[in-house]
């Protein structure tokens, strides 16, 4: 099955290749991760940060998922790994679902690997997103 392809800001794409450069300091699941999302990065249309669509979820952006697997629904936030916190619902993008976010939108249903399977979520909706609010340091 073929994948969509997914959109990036220019800026994030330049904070994310930033991230990957560091992989010799990783441990080899945090570099299996990485490589996860390097291929999402490779598979990207990159973009200015004025010109992303408000509906599409860049590095924090902040949104409301259903889990289509236990129907629970939740805010989360997309972040880098420094500010992860799951409780907060802090998601790093070197998770497995934060990688398989980045670049969908709203309306999307987003599947990952877990160990036991294949894992689903619906973006339901875009809480914040820093470019739409102008806010294109975050």
């Amino acid at each position: 099955m073929a994948k969509r392809r997914i959109h990036i800001t220019d800026y994030d794409m330049q904070r994310l290749r930033k991230l990957l450069e560091g992989t010799q300091y990783w441990n080899q699941k945090d570099k299996e991760y990485l490589s996860h999302l390097e291929e999402e990065m490779d598979r990207a249309v990159v973009v200015p940060s004025e010109k992303i669509p408000p509906d599409v979820v860049t590095m924090n952006t902040q949104m409301r998922v259903t889990d289509l697997d236990t129907e629970k629904k939740m805010t989360i936030q997309l972040v880098f790994p420094s500010e992860a916190d799951f409780e907060k619902g802090k998601i790093s993008i070197l998770a497995p679902i934060g990688t398989a976010m980045i670049g969908y939108r709203a309306g999307d249903t987003v599947t990952w690997e877990v160990p036991n399977g294949t894992r689903h979520l619906k973006i339901e909706e875009i809480v914040y997103q820093p470019e739409a609010a102008g806010d294109f340091h975050l």
